[in-house]
């Protein structure tokens, strides 16, 4: 066999085997896997312990994190806490402590694992509690005062309570229906509402940042899976 030959089966096996890896993350992730990674949220390559890489932080192709199921070939520190869960008279769903994508949110946006916290890297860049104008940035343990996660949104949910849509049945806006485009194995997770991987435009300041007074600082995100102008993205699953 000569050296061109060897090179063409390598070339091969490399890109099979990079297209099987792309299509099982794309069937774990239909949500959150689109095209783009440069300029959004989750693009740390410019920062001097991303060192130019995009991926690294969260996904590696080698030795991969597998302590939490469902996880995309993780490279990231996995958060072990215990989290308060939301609770209300009217919630007919049961929340359940994230154990799969929303536990990969968390892992940075609780506030207990660095951000850089990844391969062997132990971290010392936290996402910090507040601002100083007082607004939350890190999640914290505490899950009781935001949208519940990890939970099982069914067609019997949406029975039991008649201001949700039958997400089985639903078209969700993205192509189709709310149990397809939005929930993971019909749980609603973090990955529901937003999107890893979505565009920001340009990279700067104003793509995300409508404006630089408070309270609205933070209002114009462009990591939710669909636009939320008008409470759309609300208006998916929920009756008005």
């Amino acid at each position: 066999m000569n050296v061109k030959s060897k090179h063409q089966i390598i070339f091969f096996i490399t890109r099979n085997a990079v297209r099987f890896l792309m299509t099982g993350a794309i069937i774990l992730f239909p949500v959150t896997m689109n095209a783009a990674i440069k300029n959004t949220h989750h693009d740390f390559s410019n920062t001097a312990w991303g060192k130019g890489e995009m991926c690294v932080v969260c996904h590696t192709p080698h030795h991969a994190n597998t302590t939490v199921s469902q996880s995309p070939l993780w490279n990231h520190q996995v958060t072990a806490n215990s989290f308060t869960l939301y609770n209300s008279p009217t919630l007919n769903a049961v929340p359940t402590q994230p154990t799969s994508i929303s536990r990969l949110c968390l892992s940075c946006h609780d506030g207990t694992i660095a951000v850089d916290a990844f391969g062997v890297n132990a971290g010392t860049f936290f996402i910090r509690p507040q601002t100083s104008r007082a607004v939350p940035i890190a999640i914290g343990t505490k899950l009781n005062s935001h949208h519940p996660v990890a939970i099982l949104y069914d067609s019997a949910l949406a029975t039991q309570d008649p201001k949700l849509y039958n997400p089985e049945t639903t078209l969700s806006g993205l192509g189709g229906t709310i149990s397809h485009d939005l929930l993971n194995g019909g749980v609603l997770e973090c990955s529901s509402c937003h999107d890893v991987h979505v565009a920001r435009g340009t990279g700067n300041c104003s793509d995300c940042h409508s404006s630089f007074t408070f309270p609205n600082y933070y209002m114009n995100t462009k990591s939710l899976v669909k636009s939320n102008n008008g409470s759309a993205l609300c208006f998916t699953c929920h009756k008005k």
